[in-house]
């Protein structure tokens, strides 16, 4: 599977880079540019794997959403200097329905056929859910129920506001998590002392890992960017609206690192990350991708307000919620995956169709 990967990036780089040179044709083109990212994330999840070891589950979680994330908010901003802007709320959209249900789905899917049971830290995942409350049902509702009657530059100032606020917390829950109360919500001490005597090698070591990390990324930001180019021929050779676009197409391809980590993670047993990295990106998008984005449209023609349609709200709410419910226990199995995975399809149709 890795040399199949390993020939993907290899001719997929050189295609994307040769194809935009000589104007291939734009179809094609994102053909080549979805294959490509999708081979460089299989890398990208190699070296978050090896860094998981290496560091532990949180941090590894942590980097391998900062990494699939740049993708995200690199294409995001590209849509948004051309003024996109329902592109770029459609695809903070997707990213938050596609992390909580397609990658947490697959993850607890594949995981689950393998093993009958997984567990992970139950601390975290009620730590999550409070943070996924806020920055979903608070954080994204209040704008749209406040915008009601609002004038558009008194809507763009309370989104900046409330962009900020995110910001903030988002860099004090990292703080707690990662120092303030690193270790102290612990479960399973002796399984997990047990797991660590058999835990396997990375197969990178950190620096080298760093650097693949590094150079993945920039790659993909590289392919990215011109990935933007081609959704206005594309959506119009398939009949694809903007929203479509934003919620699943920009957003798998966007997400491609983390759905490989935390299913490769997931299918090992290593649920702590593979939850760390569906629940951890959600938050980054929402928290700190999405007010970044809005404080960035100052500088461009076209301001974006944090203001979702009412689809894209609900949608993102019924995702959360769905996802506190079955993950507050702390353990998974197939039969929930398929839950998570039954709806995220049912608003992919929702969306095509409208």
């Amino acid at each position: 599977m890795n040399r199949l990967f390993l020939v993907i990036v290899a001719i997929g780089v050189p295609l994307s880079v040769i194809g935009s040179i000589l104007h291939f044709p734009q179809v094609v083109m994102f053909v080549i540019y979805c294959i490509a990212i999708i081979g460089l994330a299989s890398f990208m999840g190699r070296a978050t794997e090896s860094l998981s070891i290496i560091a532990g589950p949180r941090i590894g979680g942590l980097l391998n959403a900062t990494f699939g994330n740049a993708v995200e908010f690199i294409i995001s901003f590209f849509a948004l200097k051309q003024g996109l802007t329902a592109i770029v709320l459609a695809s903070l959209t997707g990213s938050v329905i596609g992390n909580l249900l397609l990658v947490a789905g697959l993850s607890f899917f594949i995981g689950g056929l393998k093993f009958k049971r997984q567990e992970f830290n139950v601390h975290d995942a009620r730590h999550n859910s409070g943070l996924l409350m806020f920055a979903i049902i608070v954080a994204f509702v209040i704008p749209e129920v406040f915008s009601i009657g609002m004038a558009e530059d008194r809507q763009f100032v309370l989104s900046v506001g409330i962009s900020i606020v995110m910001i903030l917390l988002y860099v004090a829950a990292l703080y707690f998590k990662l120092v303030s109360h690193r270790g102290v919500y612990v479960v399973n001490q002796e399984n997990m002392s047990e797991k660590l005597e058999d835990e396997e090698t990375p197969e990178w070591s950190g620096m080298f890992a760093t650097f693949i990390l590094l150079l993945a990324t920039i790659a993909v930001a590289y392919i990215s960017e011109r990935l933007v180019h081609t959704f206005d021929t594309v959506g119009k050779q398939f009949g694809w609206s903007e929203l479509f676009i934003g919620v699943i197409i920009v957003a798998i391809v966007g997400n491609a690192a983390e759905h490989a980590s935390a299913v490769i993670m997931a299918y090992k047993n290593k649920m702590d990350v593979a939850v760390e990295i569906a629940f951890g990106s959600t938050l980054q998008v929402a928290m700190m991708v999405a007010p970044i984005l809005v404080i960035s449209s100052l500088f461009f023609d076209t301001q974006m307000p944090l203001v979702f349609s009412l689809p894209e709200l609900i949608a993102m709410a019924s995702s959360v919620l769905l996802t506190i419910i079955l993950s507050n226990d702390g353990d998974t199995n197939w039969f929930e995956g398929a839950t998570l995975l039954a709806a995220y399809f049912i608003m992919a149709i929702g969306f095509f169709l409208l």
